[in-house]
């Protein structure tokens, strides 16, 4: 077992390294705490490298990638949308705080979409044929979170000199970059019907998104000038019994 950690934790190390995994990894790091993004990282990756072991083990066959890299394609544009979605417009250095339960999930599931069909998932298959599962399953789970969390320490330090807004229209080009990448690669080969189905989802994906988060900035920008108004109208009434001669 020692022999199978070992050697799943260096060809997977290797293999993990200058991946989209870690740009992801660098990516939530400038949104939220690296603890609890590593944390993310080492559940999705443990389930995943699990269900790879399983397969290389008692099935000895690789999994069907242009399915799953088409629906992680999808995932990765609806988290692309959602990052603009919670973008919040401030002049300062942002600082990672997010730690709840809904990042963490996002954090999770993001993860979880990207690995499927990637290189390191077929790579720990194709180790469990041959060596022990639970050693392979341990040392492709190390060795992925360790090249990761290069890329976290990288993503905490830009994020203590980035400006928000900058972060967040990074990390939402990257989810459409890698959206893009996955679409691409499971439609290869496909059927014409297949990819016109794909377009159009992705098509309706998008202008529902853009619908959403136009709503949302017209709905903040009303209750910022409601509020200004509101603190004028304050500021006036002050000022006129400020100026009121006593009596």
């Amino acid at each position: 077992m020692t022999a199978a950690l070992i050697l799943s934790f260096g060809v997977v190390f290797v293999a993990e390294l200058g991946d989209r995994s870690q740009l992801m990894a660098m990516m939530f790091a400038m949104r939220y705490r690296s603890w609890m993004v590593i944390g993310a990282i080492t559940t999705a990756t443990a389930a995943i490298h699990l269900m790879s072991v399983v397969v290389g083990h008692y099935l000895g066959a690789s999994i069907p990638a242009h399915l799953t890299s088409v629906v992680a394609g999808l995932a990765m544009i609806v988290f692309g949308l959602w990052t603009i979605r919670g973008d919040s417009i401030d002049s300062g250095p942002l600082r990672p705080t997010k730690v709840g339960a809904s990042a963490f999930f996002a954090v999770t599931v993001a993860f979880f979409l990207a690995e499927l069909g990637d290189k390191t998932m077929f790579t720990t298959i194709a180790l469990a044929t041959d060596n022990n599962w639970f050693g392979v399953w341990i040392g492709s789970t190390l060795g992925m979170v360790a090249a990761d969390a290069l890329a976290i320490l990288v993503g905490a330090a830009m994020a203590r000199n980035l400006p928000p807004h900058i972060i967040s229209r990074g990390a939402a080009t990257l989810f459409f970059g890698f959206g893009a990448w996955l679409l691409y690669e499971g439609l290869q080969g496909a059927g014409t019907a297949l990819i016109v189905g794909v377009v159009a989802l992705t098509a309706v994906i998008v202008i529902v998104g853009v619908a959403v988060i136009r709503r949302q900035r017209a709905g903040e920008a009303k209750a910022d000038t409601d509020a200004e108004a509101n603190t004028d109208a304050e500021s006036g009434t002050s000022a006129v019994g400020e100026l009121a001669p006593a009596r």
